[in-house]
């Protein structure tokens, strides 16, 4: 099973930006990877996915234009680079693996998850 360890949260005024890495352990990275989110006293939502060589992306509404996912397979790593951030963005963020070989972006939107990070905090002051 993949390891994978965020980082790169942390406290940001409205406006700001923030970049957030996931590294994957393991030899192969060639599956879809996610970046969900889980505010306060509100469900896990899914905020972005990329499939396994980057061609695909999904964005939730709410975020489109504003954030990029992206991946850099040779450091089995996926990046999510937030701009525009709004205090509603604040919420402990979590990088998320398809077990899949070669996955696509819909089998992270249907919650096919193989293995989860322990999660970094954005907190968004107004």
């Amino acid at each position: 099973q993949v390891q994978l360890v965020e980082s790169g949260g942390g406290l940001v005024q409205a406006g700001g930006s923030l970049r957030l890495s996931c590294a994957a352990s393991g030899r192969t990275f060639l599956y879809a990877m996610g970046w969900f989110r889980q505010a306060s006293g509100k469900e896990r939502e899914l905020v972005a996915a990329i499939n396994y060589n980057g061609d695909s992306t999904y964005y939730r509404d709410s975020v489109k234009g504003r954030f990029t996912i992206s991946r850099d397979n040779a450091k089995n790593t996926v990046y999510l680079q937030m701009n525009s951030l709004i205090p509603e963005d604040t919420a402990v963020y979590y990088c998320a693996a398809d077990p899949t070989l070669y996955g696509s972006v819909s089998n992270i939107a249907r919650g096919q998850i193989a293995s989860w990070g322990q999660g970094t905090r954005v907190t968004v002051s107004s």
